[in-house]
């Protein structure tokens, strides 16, 4: 309520001179921005989007947020400036609207432990509103009892909605009436929801009238704000995903093959970063041993094996590396080649590849460079290189039945594909003599 009587004051609204004909135009403008930059969005991070469902979430809110606080800053503006500021908080709302949609897909496939997506998403059904409050509850019901839930509900309901911020009230009133019908089992009654989101507009309505001057709306709504993200935080740490896409597997598979332990979910989810740089090698946590490419072309890994010619674009490769590395992953579903130049692993899937060899070829490349890292070769010793390639693969291929075993029983689910968070490509490898 407080961005939105904002934008109202800069489109002109008790305003005489100002034109409807421009209200017009600018909602056009926005309309049409947030829909480019769906398109592009969608396009760049949509692979990323399910293995990195957790940080996305997140980052939902923090588009959304953000796109208020712009919101607000358009009637202090000029013209011209205020045109650009509001199509920008269109593009943010944008993305909050991708980003939160997807990541909503796979966090109610990750509940949906029986099956009931269905039932999960009755109680999403707000859409875009705000779901991560009943992903918490599904947490924390347990500890919340019936009772506690019905003497909170209107304390909560009041702090969020009547302060004019539907993200705080729908976050805080959702996750109690998910754990009130976690608690009571009975389906969620739509005429309820109706009643409260009408009860919260009015109460917002009668603290936004009385909210006007400069400094009271900038310190309530980032302090309501603050209070939405770092709730929003505390939910997202709260949830424990099962599949390993690269932070995961990095420090489940190091600390497996560092102490032979294998890291629960529940573990795994009380150390790993919300907002990771992808694409790094890590080895139980540590600062980044080297970056991973994993899933790109094949020219990408050739490119690194020796000097490129300027105009052909071939590249010179004296030692024979790839002949050599094909011969060495003759039986496995992929090939892997560190390059010492720039620090990148570089992982080729041959077709038809398994989500399980592609966590060995991840395994590999954490204890190869881990344990090059002790060495420190120089980027023109190949041979040595290739003696530690092959080494690797023969240790990891030796306890990979055995992780696999340990990493099942400690409730990792390895049938789903999350190391690749761009379009891969994949070889295919002719055997015929």
């Amino acid at each position: 309520l407080l961005s939105s009587r904002a934008v109202l004051e800069g489109v002109g609204v008790g305003d005489a001179s100002a034109s409807p004909t421009a209200a017009i135009l600018l909602s056009v403008l926005q309309e049409s921005m947030g829909r480019v930059a769906t398109i592009l969005f969608a396009h760049k991070l949509g692979t990323s989007l399910e293995p990195e469902c957790k940080m996305y979430r997140l980052a939902a809110d923090i588009f959304n947020d953000s796109a208020m606080v712009l919101d607000c800053l358009s009637p202090a503006l000029p013209k011209t400036p205020r045109v650009v500021l509001l199509g920008f908080s269109s593009v943010l709302r944008a993305l909050c609207g991708v980003a939160a949609g997807s990541s909503k897909a796979s966090l109610s496939a990750h509940f949906a432990k029986w099956g009931n997506l269905g039932e999960l998403n009755a109680l999403y059904r707000r859409g875009q509103e705000r779901p991560l409050g009943i992903m918490a509850s599904l947490r924390v019901s347990n500890c919340l009892k019936y009772h506690q839930a019905i003497a909170l509900l209107p304390m909560v309901w009041w702090f969020g909605s009547a302060a004019g911020c539907a993200a705080i009230s729908g976050d805080f009133v959702w996750l109690i009436y998910a754990a009130i019908y976690l608690e009571a089992n009975e389906a969620k009654d739509s005429s309820q929801e109706t009643v409260i989101s009408l009860m919260g507009m009015l109460a917002g309505s009668v603290v936004v009238a009385r909210i006007s001057s400069p400094i009271a709306t900038w310190s309530l709504l980032l302090v309501l704000l603050s209070i939405h993200l770092a709730m929003n935080y505390a939910a997202v740490r709260a949830v424990s995903m099962q599949n390993l896409n690269r932070q995961r597997a990095n420090m489940v598979l190091s600390t497996f093959f560092d102490s032979g332990t294998a890291l629960t979910p529940n573990e795994v989810s009380n150390q790993e970063r919300i907002f990771e740089w992808g694409g790094v090698l890590r080895w139980k946590g540590s600062a980044p041993m080297a970056k991973a490419k994993i899933g790109g072309p094949l020219q990408e890994m050739i490119s690194s094996l020796g000097p490129t010619h300027s105009i052909t674009g071939a590249t010179r490769d004296t030692d024979s590396v790839l002949v050599r590395l094909f011969q060495i992953y003759a039986k496995e579903e992929y090939l892997l080649w560190y390059s010492l130049s720039d620090h990148t692993v570089y992982f080729v899937l041959k077709d038809r590849i398994s989500v399980r060899s592609q966590l060995k070829a991840w395994a590999q490349g954490l204890v190869l460079v881990h344990r090059l890292a002790q060495v420190q070769l120089a980027t023109s010793a190949t041979e040595k290189l290739l003696e530690s390639v092959e080494s690797s693969l023969l240790e990891v291929s030796n306890c990979w039945p055995t992780c696999m075993e340990r990493l099942k029983a400690a409730g990792w689910d390895l049938d789903i594909a999350s190391l690749e968070t761009a379009s891969g490509t994949r070889i295919n490898v002719d055997t015929k003599s």
